[in-house]
């Protein structure tokens, strides 16, 4: 199984409940594909960089999985084909790179403490 991140444009008419609706049925297709979902991030409405059926802005959400190539093929083709999805994007993650992101967090985690000099004279 390989690691893998899509994030998807909802359309902006969506209530809240409705994309939360959206993210979790696609979440079902990559189980239903025998993945793994690893974290889910709604990011909420943002402005466009250019428009897209006419409309300036969307509803973003990312999501780390883990999968099979074919499952994230299949993945790629029934976002392509949603209807209240604007764009897509699954990319696959590199080992490398996910080990330099748990030691960047475990670094922002770690607490941070100043020393200073018990002599100040």
């Amino acid at each position: 199984m390989n690691d893998y991140e899509v994030t998807y444009i909802l359309r902006p008419t969506l209530e809240e409940a409705d994309v939360d609706a959206r993210a979790e049925a696609i979440s079902e297709i990559i189980k239903g594909q025998g993945g793994e979902i690893v974290a889910t991030e709604k990011l909420g409405k943002k402005r466009l960089a250019y428009e897209i059926d006419d409309l300036r802005e969307g509803s973003y959400v990312t999501m780390q999985f883990r999968s099979t190539a074919p499952a994230s093929h299949e993945l790629e083709r029934q976002l392509g084909l949603h209807e209240d999805v604007m764009r897509a994007l699954v990319v696959r993650l590199d080992k490398r790179m996910l080990a330099a992101m748990a030691a960047m967090a475990a670094r922002a985690a770690a607490p941070q403490t100043t020393e200073y000099p018990s002599d100040r004279n």
